[in-house]
C-alpha cells in the first residue's frame, strides 16, 4: 500500500527531454512539492557566496548543503520552476555563466555531493513530491513507487533547444548543439558516479513527436495505477 503522505514520483532522463515541464505541469496540478535537483549546486555555490564560504572550504560548503535553505515552486503566470533561497528569488541570478562555473567547483567535492543527497531525501514531505533530476530514481529516491524516465531523441532535443534559443536571440547552430547533446549524453550514461540511466522498474517514455500534453497523461495514468491519485 502506497503512503500518500510522503508518496515521490522521479523524472529522470537527459536535458531536453522535457522533464522540466512535466514536473512543473505535475507539482502544479498537485499542489505537491517540487524538487529541480540539477539546480541545488548552483544554489549552493551561490549561498555560499552570500555567507562568505569559499567555494574551496569543503568542510563547511558540505555542512551548509545539508541546511540549505531552499525552495522549488511553480512559478504563477509561466511554466517554469521558480527558485527561492532564503526566501529571495535567485532563478535568474543561477542561470548565469558565472553560476555555472561555481556550480562544477562545489559538484566536484564529495562532502557536498554527500551533504546535497541528504538534504535532497529532506523534501519528501506531504502532500507528495515531483523529483526532477538525472538520478532520482536510481540513487535519491530508489523506493518512489513510480519512477519515471523520460527520453527523446537528441535530435528532437537538439531541435527544441535550437528553438528556445532563437526565441532568445541568440545565434545557434543547430547541427553543434545536436553534436553537443549526443557528446554530453555519453559523459552522462558513462561517468563513474550516478550514471544516467533508468531504475530497474522506471517506465521509459519517449517523447520523441509526441505531445508534451500527452505525456503529462500518461505520467498520470501511472500514478493512478499505483494508487497515487
Amino acid at each position: 500500500m502506497v503512503d500518500k503522505q510522503s508518496a515521490v514520483v522521479t523524472l529522470d532522463g537527459p536535458g531536453g527531454a522535457g522533464k522540466g515541464t512535466i514536473s512543473y505541469m505535475l507539482a502544479k496540478k498537485l499542489n505537491w512539492h517540487l524538487l529541480d535537483s540539477g539546480a541545488l549546486y548552483r544554489v549552493l555555490a551561490l549561498a555560499a557566496q552570500q555567507h562568505g564560504i569559499s567555494l574551496e572550504n569543503e568542510k563547511a560548503l558540505g555542512e551548509l548543503a545539508e541546511v540549505l535553505d531552499v525552495q522549488f515552486r511553480p512559478a504563477e503566470d509561466t511554466p517554469v520552476c521558480e527558485v527561492i533561497l532564503e526566501g529571495q528569488n535567485v532563478s535568474s541570478v543561477i542561470r548565469t555563466e558565472t553560476a555555472g562555473n561555481n556550480a562544477s567547483i562545489v559538484a566536484a567535492l564529495p562532502a557536498v555531493r554527500a551533504g546535497l543527497l541528504a538534504r535532497q531525501k529532506a523534501f519528501q514531505t506531504a502532500p507528495g513530491l515531483i523529483a526532477d533530476g538525472r538520478d532520482m530514481g536510481t540513487v535519491v529516491f530508489p523506493s518512489a513507487p513510480v519512477k519515471i524516465f523520460l527520453t527523446a531523441s537528441a535530435e528532437e532535443r537538439a531541435n527544441r533547444r535550437y528553438k528556445q534559443l532563437k526565441e532568445k536571440g541568440f545565434d545557434v547552430s543547430l547541427r553543434d548543439l545536436c553534436n553537443e547533446i549526443k557528446t554530453r549524453d555519453e559523459r552522462d550514461a558513462n561517468r563513474a558516479v550516478s550514471p544516467l540511466k533508468p531504475a530497474d522498474d522506471a517506465i521509459l517514455l519517449d517523447s520523441t513527436g509526441v505531445d508534451i500534453n500527452e505525456v503529462f497523461e500518461r505520467v498520470l495514468a501511472a500514478m493512478t495505477d499505483k494508487g497515487l491519485l
